[in-house]
């Protein structure tokens, strides 16, 4: 099997049984994204408890790029130390930006290692960081106490 299409099978696996999907509560911030390019949409929870975030869930309507992203977002940054998570954000951040000549890091990006073929498409990098730029956004609002939801655009 060729490492391309293991990345696909990663991906489509996410895409067909999303983890943590379903909106819960409680939570700390929400986030609502939307990608006005192509209309890929999410709404994102989290929870911290302390330094450690504690909860993500999340509903969302798209292509299986932004969905499975957003599955292994989930899988990466539940029950995680929030100082870890940043810098998973940010090797995500930093692959995504890097037009596929990036080598990832297995050990800090978990599944997402397979997003590494889609750093080299532009029009599907939107999509494959919706749910991370949720979760940031989310996360800032938590950690300054608000509740608030927000219904902003990419």
């Amino acid at each position: 099997m060729q490492l391309d299409e293991l990345y696909q099978e990663i991906i489509l696996d996410h895409w067909k049984h999303p983890r943590g999907r379903g909106l819960r509560e409680p939570f700390g911030a929400e986030s609502h994204q939307v990608n006005p390019t192509c209309g890929d949409e999410v709404t994102l929870r989290v929870r911290l408890d302390g330094g450690t975030v504690a909860d993500v869930s999340y509903e969302g309507d798209g292509c299986s790029i932004s969905q499975a992203s957003t599955s292994v977002l989930h899988e990466l940054v539940q029950g995680r130390p929030l100082a870890e998570v940043l810098r998973v954000h940010e090797a995500f951040a930093e692959l995504m930006g890097g037009r596929g000549q990036i080598e990832p890091d297995e050990d800090v990006l978990g599944d997402a290692v397979a997003f590494a073929g889609v750093a080299q498409y532009p029009a599907r990098i939107k999509c494959a960081l919706l749910a991370w730029v949720a979760f940031k956004d989310a996360t800032a609002r938590a950690q300054a106490g608000t509740v608030e939801t927000t219904g902003g655009a990419q």
